[in-house]
């Protein structure tokens, strides 16, 4: 799996929203670029289905434009307008050409979830590669309101089980990371168990 990063050019906060073309041609997260559609339109001619990792701003801001664009089927956690299939832990959803797991892993977000296949992890906002904050094992922030660092903490661990094998992840911010993907996130969760900000002030 070579997904395309095509929220890539941005010059506006957003996430990295993800192309997976294959059998069931996916965009993980919508992004908050505008022209998003123009991007997907040069890699693909259609798109089959969106999954929502969680429906922060910088993850749905496009979703409109994509599915007036491409209608395609909206998998979310939480109730959307354009949602045509909710989903929950222990489903599976295709993306590309393979099944991935959804986990529900909140505490940056309440309708967090990752998505997991044998090889992939898309990650969401709940553990990241790297984002100004740490390098090699970050997780979101859960500092604001309506978050939880000790429920993110029980997220990262709820989620270890299932990445035995998987070897890339691709977040919703920094760059994707291709190695142990375990070690990844066991780094983020010892960072996360300190309980210190984030972001120092």
């Amino acid at each position: 799996m070579d997904p395309i990063p095509v929220t890539a050019d941005a010059e506006v906060f957003t996430c990295n929203a993800y192309l997976v073309p294959g059998e069931t041609t996916t965009l993980v997260d919508a992004g908050a670029m505008e022209g998003v559609v123009e991007v997907i339109e040069s890699h693909v001619e259609s798109v089959d289905a969106v999954v929502l990792t969680h429906q922060h701003g910088d993850h749905v801001a496009q979703l409109d434009a994509v599915v007036d664009r491409f209608d395609p089927d909206v998998y979310a956690y939480a109730d959307h307008d354009h949602r045509t299939h909710a989903i929950d832990d222990g489903d599976t959803v295709p993306i590309g050409d393979e099944a991935f797991d959804v986990v529900y892993t909140p505490g940056h977000a309440d309708d967090h979830v990752s998505l997991v296949s044998d090889a992939t992890l898309f990650s969401g906002d709940v553990v990241v590669y790297n984002d100004g904050a740490f390098d090699d094992g970050s997780f979101g922030r859960t500092d604001m309101a309506g978050q939880s660092r000790e429920r993110l903490i029980e997220s990262l661990q709820d989620l270890l089980p299932h990445l035995d094998g998987v070897e890339a992840m691709y977040a919703g911010h920094g760059d994707p990371f291709t190695g142990d993907v375990t070690e990844v996130v066991e780094r983020a969760l010892e960072r996360a168990q300190r309980r210190e900000p984030k972001y120092p002030e």
